[in-house]
């Protein structure tokens, strides 16, 4: 994407005209939780097409529509739907929104996603809170030239998941009753499910579960000094030797019966910092 700070900038003064708020924190809610936006309070909506810039989201259970307003007393900016690399899109639109999440002032994203457990140790229908991952895409948003005003050419990303974040989420969990694995995501390009053997090599490369998304968004937030808690729904056992055909419709509804404590977790996750 040519010109991303001219284009962020564009996005920015569009949304800013429409917001009643200056949002601190940024929820990207993957495939199934979009329903949290419908909880934010004063909310004003954006569909992503009428953004300067925006990609438009072309995925099953992803409304598509940027939500603007306050829940549980911050003010926060919600996606309800993502971009993939796997729609055609270059990993710099895939990022674009954290960009433009950035340029309206937030400090922090809540990234999730369903994905698959390969830890066999979890089941369908666990909350992973995400602790590192792996980029196995090939890919990475920050290639091609710097903008030195988002962030340096160089980024650590031995922090990228906010260690403080992981620990109050845990303990909101507790809290809730609401039982929390914690581990490795292996972030793929998708639209293919993975194979039994590529499963089994993740696995024993560390990984806890595998999706097609987050890590992009995260390695961008990284880059820009933005804080961010990653929490994966697991919709499906993803063991190499024990591996069962899937489709995407499994995935929503699996995700769709995580929703109650996913959206608890995260409003109260917000309340406590």
């Amino acid at each position: 994407m040519d010109n991303v700070l001219v284009k962020m900038n564009e996005a920015v003064a569009y949304i800013e005209e429409q917001a009643k708020v200056k949002p601190e924190f940024g929820l990207i809610l993957g495939s199934g939780l979009g329903e949290l936006a419908d909880e934010i309070e004063d909310a004003v909506k954006i569909d992503y097409e009428q953004i300067p810039n925006f990609p438009v989201s072309t995925v099953e259970g992803h409304a598509g529509k940027l939500v603007i307003g306050k829940l549980k007393g911050k003010a926060v900016i919600a996606m309800q739907g993502r971009f993939h690399f796997y729609e055609g899109y270059s990993m710099q639109e895939v990022t674009f929104p954290v960009r433009v999440m950035k340029g309206l002032g937030v400090h922090s994203i809540v990234v999730t996603n369903a994905c698959g457990g390969m830890n066999k140790e979890f089941e369908p229908g666990d909350l992973m809170l995400i602790e590192d991952h792996l980029n196995m895409t090939g890919q990475n948003p920050l290639i091609g030239p710097n903008e030195s005003e988002l962030g340096p050419r160089f980024p650590d990303m031995s922090r990228a998941y906010t260690k403080e974040y992981i620990e109050k989420a845990k303990e909101v969990a507790n809290n809730l009753s609401i039982k929390v694995q914690q581990g490795v995501y292996a972030g793929i390009t998708g639209p293919t499910y993975m194979t039994p053997a590529e499963l089994i090599m993740l696995r024993n490369l560390g990984a806890d579960t595998i999706g097609m998304s987050t890590v992009p968004e995260v390695i961008v937030a990284s880059h820009m000094g933005v804080k961010v808690l990653g929490i994966s729904c697991i919709t499906d056992m993803a063991i190499g030797e024990e591996l069962e055909p899937l489709t995407h419709e499994q995935v929503v509804e699996v995700a769709n019966r995580t929703k109650p404590k996913f959206i608890q977790l995260v409003k109260e996750f917000l309340a406590a910092v």
